[in-house]
């Protein structure tokens, strides 16, 4: 499965953005799905997941309460939506998905889209 993100942009501290990634070539719907992000010089971190049916999420502590991830099987698409952005939320934002488990663990993860810039300026 070929997976793209995109909506990336520069925003101000306390704007939001709402990220998709869209996939091609097989249907997400057997798919748990993440989203990461990974900033310069740092290694890449779990922001949120979904399970393929979208009853379960969970997220990192950073972005709880502010994040919120969703999926529409019938668009074969997933959404990030962020709110409150804060500037350590400056990252290239990537989409996983994974036909195992819904997990924070990368590893864990068998497909990979490009990323989306987010930059958020103070």
């Amino acid at each position: 499965v070929q997976l793209q993100a995109s909506g990336g942009g520069l925003v101000q501290a306390g704007d939001s953005l709402r990220l998709s990634c869209a996939a091609s070539g097989r249907t997400l719907s057997g798919y748990n799905m993440g989203w990461f992000r990974q900033a310069p010089g740092k290694e890449r971190e779990f922001v949120a997941g979904i399970s393929w049916s979208g009853f379960r999420t969970y997220y990192a502590d950073s972005v709880k309460g502010r994040f919120t991830i969703s999926r529409d099987n019938s668009k074969n698409t997933v959404y990030l939506q962020m709110n409150s952005l804060k500037p350590e939320d400056t990252a290239v934002y990537l989409c996983a998905a994974s036909s195992r488990v819904l997990a924070a663990d990368p590893d864990k993860y068998d497909f990979w889209g490009q990323g989306t810039l987010v930059t958020v300026s103070s």
